[in-house]
C-alpha cells in the first residue's frame, strides 16, 4: 500500500473538519511514505507546524484512519480548552532536558488519552483488529522483565499504564500476559492506573488535577524502586484552569513564588517558578530580574498584582472554569 492510496474515512475526516472549524490555521492530515510496522504505536504519527498551518503526518500506514483519529483528538482537546504543557526551564544539560521533557510530555498524553480513546470508542475507530495491533505495539516496545530488573522499567511501567487506559481492565487474557510477562512494573502501571483513574476526567480541570496526581504518583514510584525522581511538579509548566473569581484575586492569594536551581530558557537567568497552592504544580515561571531590580518590592508589586494581569503580562494562556 502507498501513501496516496489511502483515504480517511468519513468519521476521520469529521474529526478533521472539526479541529479545522476551531483552529485559526488550516489543518491536513498526510500520509507519508509506505512503512506498515505491522502494529500501532503512538508516535507514528506526528503534528508538524508549519507557520500559522499544522500537518498531521502519519508516518506508518498500518491503521491510518486509528493513528490519524489519535492525533486529531489530541488537537481537538487542545482546541476545546484542556491545558497544555510547556517547558520553560532548564537544567543546564541539554540531554537531561530532553529526557524531563518527554516524561513529562508522556505523563500528560497518558492522561489525555483517558478522553482521547473514550472518544476513539463512541467513533467505532477501536475493534478488535486494532486492540490485537496494539497490543503489538506494546510487545515490540517493552521485552519481558528480566531477573533481576534491568534499566528499562520506567519504559515498561510507562508503556503499561497507557495500555490500561486504552484496554481498560476487564481483557482478562491481555491482563494475565501483562502480569506474566512484567510482574513488577504492571504492577506499578495498576497502581498508577487507579490513581488517574478515581475520579473521571470530564472537564479541563479534572484533566489537570490528574496530570498533577500522575506526576505525584509517578515520582514516588520511581522512590521505591530508588530512582531518581522526575519533578515535574516543578520542571513541568502546566495550564492553570481558574474561575472568574481566581483571575480577580491577588496573585499571592493562589500562588507561591520560589527560587528554582533552574534557569528560564530565554533568558538563562536563574527562575522563579509559581507554584498553585492547591496543588503545588509549576503554574507559570519568571526568570530573576536584572541584579539592581532584584529587590524585595519587585516581588511584593508580584504578589499583589491580579492573576489576570499577572497572566496577561506574561502572556500565559489560561483555562476559565
Amino acid at each position: 500500500m502507498q501513501a496516496k492510496d489511502v483515504k480517511l474515512n468519513d468519521t476521520v475526516q469529521d474529526l478533521l473538519d472539526q479541529v479545522n472549524a476551531l483552529y485559526p490555521g488550516k489543518v491536513t492530515v498526510q500520509m507519508i511514505g509506505e512503512l506498515q510496522a505491522g502494529f500501532v504505536r503512538h508516535d507514528q504519527a506526528q503534528q508538524m507546524q508549519m507557520g500559522k498551518d499544522i500537518a498531521i503526518q502519519v508516518a506508518d500506514l498500518t491503521a491510518p484512519n486509528y493513528t490519524a483519529s489519535h492525533e486529531l483528538l489530541h488537537l481537538l482537546m487542545i482546541l476545546s480548552g484542556f491545558p497544555q504543557v510547556f517547558f520553560s526551564l532548564t537544567t543546564g544539560q541539554p540531554a537531561l532536558d530532553e529526557q524531563l521533557m518527554i516524561m513529562g510530555t508522556e505523563l500528560y498524553d497518558i492522561v489525555s488519552h483517558i478522553v482521547v480513546v473514550s472518544e476513539q470508542r463512541k467513533h467505532n475507530l477501536i475493534d478488535d483488529h486494532i486492540k490485537d495491533l496494539y497490543l503489538k505495539g506494546v510487545t515490540a516496545t517493552i521485552k519481558p522483565e528480566p531477573n533481576p530488573v534491568d534499566d528499562e522499567m520506567t519504559l515498561r511501567t510507562l508503556t503499561l499504564l497507557d495500555a490500561l487506559v486504552f484496554f481498560g481492565t476487564d481483557e482478562s487474557a491481555i491482563m494475565e500476559q501483562f502480569t506474566r510477562d512484567y510482574p513488577i512494573s504492571f504492577a506499578a502501571a495498576q497502581k498508577l492506573y487507579g490513581v488517574i483513574t478515581a475520579k473521571p476526567v470530564d472537564s479541563p480541570f479534572s484533566l489537570r488535577r490528574n496530570v498533577v496526581k500522575l506526576f505525584k504518583a509517578f515520582d514516588e514510584q520511581l522512590a521505591a524502586w530508588s530512582l531518581p525522581a522526575l519533578h515535574n511538579t516543578e520542571f513541568t509548566t502546566l495550564t492553570s484552569v481558574l474561575s472568574k473569581r481566581q483571575l480577580g484575586l491577588q496573585v499571592k492569594q493562589i500562588f507561591e513564588l520560589y527560587h528554582s536551581d533552574m534557569h528560564e530558557k530565554t533568558t538563562q537567568r536563574r527562575g522563579y517558578v509559581g507554584f498553585n497552592k492547591a496543588d503545588e504544580q509549576n503554574a507559570f515561571v519568571l526568570p530573576s530580574p536584572a541584579p539592581k531590580d532584584d529587590t524585595p518590592e519587585y516581588f511584593t508589586k508580584i504578589y499583589s498584582m491580579t492573576v489576570e494581569d499577572l497572566f496577561k503580562q506574561l502572556k500565559m494562556p489560561y483555562i476559565l472554569r
